[in-house]
Order: structure tokens, then C-alpha cells, then sequence
């Protein structure tokens, strides 16, 4: 295996360990919160609402927005450490 494709496997498993990491919270955020752990979160209140009913309707698609742009800051400084930044 050529040093390229050495750095090029590196690379992308080090990007998908990210994108793991990254859909894990997701999921936690958007199935836990909004329904696992929907009762224990709806005695809190925020804003008015239940949060459970909040992190359901609206708190996992902040969190999703939120982790797009750690995403791209993670991708930026793998793309410069291996150097395919441009």
C-alpha cells in the first residue's frame, strides 16, 4: 500500500469515527430526550412547554444544526492535517 493511499484510509477512517460520534448524538438527542425519556424530562419546563414535548418538536433539530457546524469545523482541521485543505 502506497503512502497516498495510507493517508487517504487514515483519513477517511478518521471521518467516519466523526460522523459515528456526531449521528450517535443525534440519535441520543432526538430518540432519547424526544421519546425514551420523555416522561422524566417533562417535569422540567422550558419556555412554558414540557421538555420532553420541546426536545421532540423542536430541540432535535437545533441540535442537528448545531452539529453540522461542528462537522464542518471538525472536517477543516482533518482536511488540514492531512493535508487536502486548500
Amino acid at each position: 500500500m502506497s503512502e497516498k493511499q495510507k493517508k487517504a484510509t487514515a483519513y477517511w477512517n478518521e471521518n467516519l469515527r466523526y460522523l459515528t460520534l456526531l449521528l450517535g448524538i443525534w440519535f441520543a438527542v432526538s430518540y432519547g430526550a424526544g421519546i425514551l425519556f420523555k416522561e422524566a424530562l417533562d417535569s422540567i419546563p422550558l419556555g412554558g412547554f414540557k421538555l420532553g414535548f420541546w426536545f421532540a418538536q423542536q430541540g432535535s433539530i437545533f441540535v442537528f444544526v448545531i452539529l453540522i457546524f461542528v462537522y464542518v469545523r471538525l472536517m477543516n482541521k482533518l482536511d488540514k492535517k492531512y493535508g487536502y485543505d486548500e
